[in-house]
């Protein structure tokens, strides 16, 4: 989907001229991000989010979009690459998983049972052990459906 249709949707449901005044910009400029860029020198203008991709493919840091879905009560998981994905025996991936669930409880229960408080370093360590659990979950799942893991 084209980042013009996604801020053609988002905006539909307010108005353009709602949503310009709150932005406290024109309606012409908030139609124009609506509208399909025919070219890199065709009419049009680039949009907040063509702006923002562009800040993260050329700082090549997706902090950006971290704090964008955290800030949007979501969050982000990179689609990992995984060059060795077909190489791995379905139960040996799925032995990876659990592996990376078990350091996640492994984190909380040592936090937690040391002195009956997590503190911001313990939370730091779990929010890392809980980041690689989904990084791991994810690669597993766009294995199974690159069909990996099927019976030839």
């Amino acid at each position: 989907m084209e980042s013009s249709e996604v801020l053609r949707k988002a905006i539909h449901e307010r108005g353009v001229k709602y949503v310009a005044s709150e932005l406290k910009v024109s309606t012409s400029l908030v139609y124009k991000w609506c509208q399909e860029k025919e070219s890199e020198s065709g009419s049009g203008v680039e949009n907040p989010l063509d702006r923002l991709i562009r800040v993260v493919e050329i700082t090549g840091d997706t902090g950006l979009i971290h704090w964008l879905c955290q800030s949007a009560g979501g969050f982000f998981v990179e689609n990992p690459i995984d060059k060795d994905a077909g190489k791995t025996p379905v139960l040996e991936a799925t032995q990876k998983l659990l592996s990376e669930f078990s350091e996640l409880l492994g984190a909380v229960s040592n936090s937690y049972n040391s002195d009956g408080v997590i503190d911001h370093g313990e939370a730091a360590r779990i929010r890392k052990e809980w980041e690689d659990l989904k990084t791991m979950a994810e690669k597993f799942v766009v294995a199974c459906e690159k069909g990996f893991y099927t019976v030839a």
